[in-house]
């Protein structure tokens, strides 16, 4: 339901006839001059109750979702069903919220995080998460999608929560439930496309345009009727904002979004929001994902940009990676010098303008150190983008040692940037991330396969070690293990994260958000890596060699693992591990 419409209305401007099926009794509607339909007779009170209901378009006896849809507990296909948010009882009367800048995100998808694979089952793990110093909960998309299990990203019914994780109830205890363990929650959001199953938004309007993106048709930002369209969008985050209580948005692939309007929806996107935040007086917070390497997505509006909070920096990721595994191709051939990360930490991103060998062109824009504040670029060592879309869904603790894993640790949580942790990396979870579909359609099963294979010819990876997305095992071997936490190199590493949380609340050096407290070196011929931090000093061993170096320090503050040592000013550091002293 729109805002300010009744609940069974609809925009539908490419039909003409439009009946709505509610309960199973059909009622005509009515067009008005702006496309949208209005029952023409009176229709039951639906405050407090669940009616299915869907429309007859034309001469269609098919009902369709409405696209608005807060549920389809029958799948896609079928028929919506009402859902009213004020029924919920909320518990968080007194949450404040959580500001992005000094907090750690933790991401996690809610049908593998846990065995049982729902919102109430995750949120019995949130004492797990405050333990190693989370404060921002980001679950991947959490919206209807046809089949039982999936990244998220297939979404077509964008109001609506899957089922399977619980439903609109079982979404409003998990925030609830966050909020009451001081936990804010971000929700992954996708605007650039619809899934190719179940959208049937372009029967009732023009909500896609001419043209493809990577994932599917552009939706209609900047084209006939396309303010609509953009409501659209803005009434889903502000669904998420307020129905849900929500802290804030992460938006995927914002470089996929086409807008040539005279304002771009992002901007439109943060005005809506920060009057919203003022409103409800607690900060809410809007994160893009883009590959664009530009600041202007985070620069405030009077500065000339669109005034988000944040954006992704996949550089830090790229560099710690290839530092940590000696992996260089496809995209990761231009970050093979040490010198790469020292680069990334000192100014933000790798590529400012710089070539990239995997686009075949000069990409990206520097970061002005002087004005924007570090927290803005968001990054992490492990994502489900970067262990997903390998070939084998495969983490790196399959080849790191415990020394190396405890410093990609140390590198992203006591960096600069805002640190984004995925789930089961603080345990170096044996399971993979694979990416999983279950389309109950054969034929887009089948070419979902084909196009996973071709995806990966760029990067030079084995085809045959591939799994089918939608083969039952590679969505089993994905969910995560428990029962590891317990013992052995998971203890161990746990325990290095919970370390690392403690010395990020212990020192203010680590949530300085100025990018001139931030000086690197990186010794090329040994791997070391220093970063100063204030009066921090984190280094880095990634050789192969055991290294002892002269440091001004006075104290061991967290070490790797075993063979770390700090007497009389020299700091001795096994092969792959790594340290934090002070002065």
């Amino acid at each position: 339901m729109k805002p300010g419409r009744g609940p069974f209305d609809v925009w539908a401007p490419r039909a003409d006839r439009l009946r709505v099926v509610i309960g199973g009794e059909t009622v005509e509607m009515t067009r008005g001059a702006d496309g949208w339909w209005t029952p023409a007779e009176p229709t039951p009170d639906v405050a407090g109750a669940a009616v299915d209901y869907g429309y007859l378009i034309d001469d269609e006896d098919t009902p369709r979702p409405d696209p608005r849809s807060r549920r389809q507990p029958a799948g896609v296909h079928q028929l919506s069903r009402t859902d009213d948010p004020a029924t919920y009882r909320w518990n968080d009367a007194g949450w404040t919220g959580r500001q992005l800048a000094g907090s750690v995100i933790y991401e996690l998808h809610v049908g593998t995080f846990t065995p049982e694979g729902t919102f109430d089952a995750a949120l019995g793990r949130i004492d797990h998460l405050r333990e190693i110093g989370v404060d921002l909960v980001e679950l991947m998309p959490v919206n209807a999608f046809n089949g039982t299990h999936n990244w998220g990203y297939d979404g077509v019914a964008w109001f609506a929560v899957h089922e399977g994780y619980g439903g609109p109830d079982g979404y409003r205890r998990f925030v609830d439930g966050c909020h009451a363990a001081g936990l804010g929650v971000i929700q992954d959001v996708v605007y650039n496309h619809l899934g190719p199953s179940g959208n049937y938004l372009p029967e009732f309007g023009p909500y896609l345009k001419d043209g493809a993106n990577t994932w599917g048709d552009l939706v209609n930002l900047d084209g006939p009727d396309s303010d609509e369209v953009r409501r659209y969008v803005l009434d889903n985050v502000r669904m998420w904002l307020e129905d849900y209580h929500v802290d804030g948005l992460r938006l995927d692939a914002v470089h996929a979004l086409s807008d040539s309007g005279h304002q771009h929806l992002l901007e439109e996107m943060a005005v809506e929001v920060a009057a919203l935040s003022a409103y409800q007086r607690r900060p809410l917070t809007l994160i893009a994902e883009s590959d664009l390497n530009d600041t202007r997505l985070v620069r405030p509006r009077e500065a000339g940009g669109y005034g988000l909070d944040a954006q992704w920096s996949d550089d830090f990721h790229h560099a710690l990676h290839v530092a940590l595994t000696g992996e260089t191709a496809g995209y990761y051939a231009d970050f093979e010098p040490l010198s790469a990360l020292a680069k990334v930490c000192e100014q933000g991103f790798f590529h400012d303008g710089t070539w990239s060998s995997f686009r075949g062109r000069y990409h990206g824009f520097p970061v002005d150190r002087r004005a924007m504040p570090a927290w803005r670029l968001v990054v992490c060592n492990q994502n489900h983008d970067q262990i997903g879309n390998r070939a084998r869904g495969d983490r790196f603790t399959e080849a790191l040692d415990e020394h190396q894993l405890g410093c990609a640790a140390m590198l992203t949580l006591c960096g600069p940037f805002t640190p984004m942790l995925f789930m089961g990396e603080e345990w170096a979870a044996s399971s993979p991330f694979q990416f999983f579909t279950s389309h109950p359609e054969p034929e887009l099963g089948t070419a979902t396969a084909e196009g996973r294979i071709r995806e990966f010819e760029q990067m030079g990876w084995d085809p045959d070690v591939v799994p089918d997305p939608q083969h039952p095992e590679t969505y089993q071997r994905s969910n995560l293990d428990w029962t590891e936490l317990a013992s052995g190199r998971h203890a161990r590493l746990l325990e290095v994260y919970r370390a690392l949380a403690r010395l990020r609340r212990e020192r203010p050096e680590l949530t300085d958000p100025s990018f001139l407290s931030v000086s690197c070196t990186a010794d090329e011929d040994s791997r070391v890596f220093t970063m100063r931090r204030g009066d921090l000093l984190v280094v880095a061993n990634f050789g192969d060699a055991d290294v002892e170096l002269p440091v001004e320090a006075g104290g061991l503050l967290f070490a790797t693992g075993e063979g770390v040592g700090l007497e009389a000013g020299t700091l001795t550091l096994p092969a792959h591990a790594g340290a934090v002293v002070s002065r």
